[in-house]
């Protein structure tokens, strides 16, 4: 099996496009929103301009209004979240065969972001049997993941920068998830998730409830936290879960809630059930939500 050069990326930062070699699919990384300094233009547009005739193709299933913009593309696969929960299943092995020989696979950094890449390198075949299932059950919060998918998932939010443990979680996929001496590391790095969910579980005692948003504030803390499980933490209290802390405010919403965050916040790209703005428009957040900042 011929392992491509891999590269990680995410909306709001992407690798340069001149230091990828040769011909690039993209899979599960989100155009970026219009909010903040990272936008679509500077960002998505621009890795997109950088790559031109090398791109492949580009997978993802994340909401974006410039989606509509590519559909007379080909290389343009591009669903949102209702239609597609993950990305796995988008990589089928006709798309793979369609694309021709690729170089590089540039994907996001989740387990449904490598599931994605480890499927593309075995031509659009399921790493084991229920890997799309898993993808789904993980990225969409919904369902229960098998224990290996569940594991994975573990190591990565605990070791979320370890690009090694990354490649090790892609190769490990590829080769058909039976290598005992890839998974040890994987499993390694699950087990240190624990003080990071202990942190987290601390944190969210602190949340405040008002006309069904939870807001926490996580600036001061002991150890590192699991901001996706925070926010999961909140949305078991109320509708829409706030979390923010001395940089970032972030919003979010189980997927199927009907909630539009985007559309409360006057945005355009993105998800429109997590949004992430800077500190500083922590009063906004909280005013167009209806949430009291001194409740």
């Amino acid at each position: 099996m011929k392992f491509p050069h891999i590269a990680y990326g995410t909306p709001r930062k992407l690798p340069n496009a001149k230091e990828l070699p040769g011909r690039v699919v993209v899979l599960d990384i989100a155009f970026a929103a219009d909010s903040g300094s990272a936008t679509f233009d500077k960002v998505t547009g621009r890795f997109i301009e950088g790559l031109g005739d090398r791109l492949a193709m580009w997978i993802d299933h994340h909401d974006h209004v410039k989606h509509a913009e590519y559909a007379g593309d080909p290389r343009f696969i591009l669903a949102t979240k209702a239609q597609h929960g993950a990305c796995p299943e988008m990589v089928t092995p006709e798309r793979v065969a369609a694309a021709g020989p690729i170089d590089t696979v540039c994907c996001h950094l989740d387990f449904d972001g490598l599931c994605s890449a480890a499927k593309w390198i075995r031509g659009g075949e399921e790493p084991y049997p229920g890997a799309d299932a898993d993808a789904r059950a993980i990225d969409t919060r919904m369902g229960t993941p098998s224990k290996r998918a569940a594991a994975i998932d573990r190591a990565l939010r605990a070791r979320p920068r370890d690009d090694g443990l990354k490649g090790i979680v892609i190769r490990f996929l590829a080769t058909g998830a039976t290598d005992t001496s890839l998974w040890q590391p994987i499993a390694e790095a699950s087990g240190e998730l624990e003080a990071m969910e202990e942190e987290t579980r601390q944190i969210a005692t602190r949340y405040r409830i008002h006309n069904d948003v939870a807001v926490v504030d996580a600036s001061d803390r002991r150890a590192p936290y699991d901001k996706t499980y925070l926010l999961l933490l909140g949305q078991e209290r109320a509708r829409i879960a706030v979390v923010y802390d001395k940089t970032t405010v972030t919003a979010a919403a189980r997927f199927d809630s009907g909630v539009n965050l985007l559309e409360a916040f006057g945005l355009e790209g993105g998800m429109p059930t997590r949004v992430s703005v800077a500190r500083k428009q922590l009063a906004f957040v909280l005013e167009r939500l209806g949430a009291d900042p001194n409740a």
